[in-house]
């Protein structure tokens, strides 16, 4: 049986997939329920997700990402590494133009359902959210908010200890994505109440 704190490790920032491996639609909704399901500041809920796991639209949506920012010379996933699917999060702005902190607390809920699946993702806050929303012709009152590319993990992701400050994730000539974690004492700040 798998608990929450492995699901956590194993919630990485996947940026290459079996593209070839499929995530069917009822699976995509399933983890957008879990995003419902999720506390919402005020109980607002503003969010609203559009889903792809179609192979013409997730080509529609992958040219307006961009991938790995500290990995300078790496353009993002190559033909047959890329997302099988993607959600799109949106703000309804006919409800409120503030989601405060719904998207990460909706993220989060999605991304432990895909690895719970065999699934991973990453969250990729570097869209071109015009062009993207006139290409899928999302309604103007629907505001990009963040992309959320899924598929079964193709990388190696491993943790490792902050070592001088540098907390840049790279990769080594394997292609292991390394990623720097803080320790938990640096972190935790006590007090002497």
């Amino acid at each position: 049986m798998t608990n929450l704190k492995d699901l956590v490790r194993r919630n990485r920032s996947y940026r290459r997939f079996y593209q070839e491996v499929t995530i069917p639609e009822y699976i995509l909704e399933g983890l957008v329920d879990l995003a419902r399901l999720s506390p919402s500041a005020r109980n607002a809920q503003t969010l609203k997700y559009f889903i792809s796991c179609d192979p013409e639209t997730n080509e529609k949506i992958f040219p307006h990402l961009a991938w790995a920012g500290y990995i300078k010379d790496w353009d993002g996933p190559a033909p047959g590494e890329r997302p099988s699917a993607y959600i799109v999060i949106l703000n309804d702005t006919k409800i409120s133009d503030n989601y405060f902190c719904d998207d990460g607390i909706a993220i989060q809920s999605i991304l432990l359902g895909a690895v719970e699946q065999g699934f991973g993702g990453c969250i990729i806050g570097s869209v071109d959210r015009l062009k993207l929303q006139k290409k899928l012709s999302i309604p103007d009152h629907l505001k990009i908010v963040e992309v959320i590319a899924l598929g079964k993990p193709r990388e190696q992701v491993v943790l490792e200890d902050v070592k001088n400050e540098d907390v840049k994730y790279w990769r080594d000539d394997a292609e292991t994505h390394h990623v720097p974690k803080r320790s938990l004492d640096e972190i935790i700040i006590k007090c002497s109440c």
